[in-house]
């Protein structure tokens, strides 16, 4: 059985988003327990999270993560509650519900974002 290039990139994709998605669950979990037994597992979250990001470079992929940066209309993510702000509002990424994916070659997937109005 063979896979195509587009094939494999797709699922090498879905696997890094996946992953990304599971650290997000695991450190709200992590805010559970008692700081001690926290920071060993976070020790064990961030190696894992530094092989992850090693293993996609080798293939050419990065997961990129805009939490807190001012938001624009022309980034590469779709905001789910864009609706719920006026035109005329500065806006911030709240929360990455799915983190940008960028290959050698440009964008391979757009993220998907909450958005916060920034406070004046």
């Amino acid at each position: 059985m063979s896979c195509s290039s587009l094939d494999s990139q797709k699922t090498i994709i879905d696997i890094a988003v996946d992953s990304w998605r599971f650290s997000r669950i695991f450190l709200r979990a992590l805010s559970k327990l008692d700081a001690g037994e926290a920071n060993r597992y976070m020790s064990q979250l961030e190696y894992y999270l530094g092989k992850l990001e090693q293993n996609l470079g080798t293939v050419g992929v990065k997961l990129v993560n805009l939490e807190g940066h001012p938001y624009d209309s022309g980034m590469a993510v779709k905001a789910l509650n864009i609706e719920d702000f006026a035109s005329e509002d500065t806006l911030l990424i709240e929360q990455m519900l799915e983190p940008v994916i960028m290959g050698d070659e440009g964008l391979l997937r757009q993220g998907t974002v909450m958005l916060q109005k920034v406070k004046s």
